[in-house]
């Protein structure tokens, strides 16, 4: 009776939204049309060479490596300084935004990971960007680029642990049933798995190198061959999934990528769209002026630290677009708070990063990892703000 009232209650809304809309509204047609942009943007700019490979990766950690492997340096009973070392050092080194990430959180979760290290690892992925970081200091200061990278490290840690605590019964739990589970005989060498995944990963890595704001040094020379590298990289794994996993094995691999992307995707996009409807892409508005939010964000008080913390929450930075976005929130008159706290809370989440984290670990535990997330961005928006006026 209570699911049936719900489905009432559901269409409803959606009857009286749709009979109210004003259609007219020329506001409401350029969100519509930001919505539909902001899809089209996604889908041509991070489904088939961020999420495709992140799903093939999430599929290779469930079928391929050995379930006592991720317990035993991500589980609960791991060393800490080993579990939260492995899952900070694997962010930063994916460098993946808050999307790419959740097939690989969904993989070592399901896999044996402990609540606290997967959540380091979630929150890692997208803020520990190297390259993002080196970005932020290049146009934004120095002061913002330590700032940035000491407070994503930091939080990451911070906030795995108290995930961990918080939910240490249920963990608890959890933990004992991966352990009750019959360890599998291995069938191959453990370096040829390890080999097979490095080639993955530096495809996704290399696939989406982008394009440095100053074309020299290092970064420069690797945008120059990203399609090379990631080539070898793309061959060696076709290569060695053909000659060193069976048959049966690699229909197995097929058939965990797709379950990952049933479950990630329909969610994924649907929040994509909201995102664009409300917040539009940067530089152009939507539902939401932005005028509305650059004039919140001024100064160094506890509500503009909070509201930047808010929106870059629920807000789409695809992977770099962050800087540009706070270079012109900046020039309108954010405060360099704000600006630090947007840069905490932004690349590590999104509306639909929330959705589908909901689905992998349930209404509860999203809800105090956002909590977690925004709360020590808008503290760390206020140290900074107050000491760099």
């Amino acid at each position: 009776m209570k699911s049936e009232i719900k489905k009432f209650i559901y269409l409803a809304a959606a009857f009286l939204a749709f009979y109210y809309m004003p259609i007219e509204s020329v506001r409401l047609h350029k969100a519509a049309i930001e919505a539909l942009a902001m899809m089209h943007e996604y889908a041509r700019e991070h489904v088939l060479l961020c999420l495709v490979p992140a799903f093939f990766i999430a599929g290779a950690i469930s079928v391929f490596v050995s379930q006592q492997a991720v317990i035993r340096y991500l589980g609960s009973k791991a060393k800490r300084w080993v579990a939260y070392s492995v899952a900070a050092v694997s962010g930063t080194i994916l460098a993946v935004c808050s999307c790419t990430v959740l097939p690989l959180f969904a993989g070592i979760y399901k896999r044996g990971a402990g609540l606290g290290p997967a959540s380091a690892f979630l929150y890692s992925g997208p803020a520990i960007n190297v390259l993002a970081i080196i970005l932020t200091a290049r146009v934004l200061g120095l002061e913002l680029g330590i700032a940035r990278a000491v407070g994503a490290i930091i939080f990451s840690v911070v906030i795995g642990l108290l995930m961990a605590v918080i939910f240490r019964k249920e963990e608890t739990e959890r933990q004992e049933a991966f352990a009750e589970m019959p360890v599998p005989e291995s069938v191959r060498p453990l370096w040829k798995t390890t080999l097979f995944m490095f080639f993955m990963i530096v495809f996704l890595v290399f696939a989406n190198w982008a394009a440095p704001r100053i074309p020299v040094g290092f970064w420069a020379a690797a945008y120059s061959a990203k399609w090379v590298i990631a080539g070898i990289a793309l061959l060696l794994t076709v290569l060695s999934s053909r000659f060193w996993f069976s048959g049966e094995e690699r229909s197995e691999w097929y058939g965990s990528t797709w379950g990952y992307a049933l479950q990630v995707l329909p969610l994924l996009f649907g929040g994509v769209l909201v995102a664009g409807f409300l917040l539009g892409r940067p530089g152009h508005e939507a539902l939401i002026p932005g005028a509305w939010v650059a004039a919140l964000v001024g100064g160094n008080s506890l509500f503009a630290n909070f509201f930047a913390s808010i929106v870059a929450a629920f807000m789409y930075f695809a992977t770099l677009t962050e800087v540009p976005i706070l270079q012109g929130l900046i020039g309108a008159g954010m405060g360099k708070g704000p600006a630090l706290a947007l840069l905490l809370a932004g690349p590590a989440l999104s509306l639909p990063n929330m959705l589908v984290i909901r689905s992998i670990i349930g209404t509860k535990k999203t809800l105090v990892y956002i909590c977690l997330v925004v709360v020590l961005s808008t503290a760390g928006g206020i140290m900074f703000g107050t000491l760099f006026r």
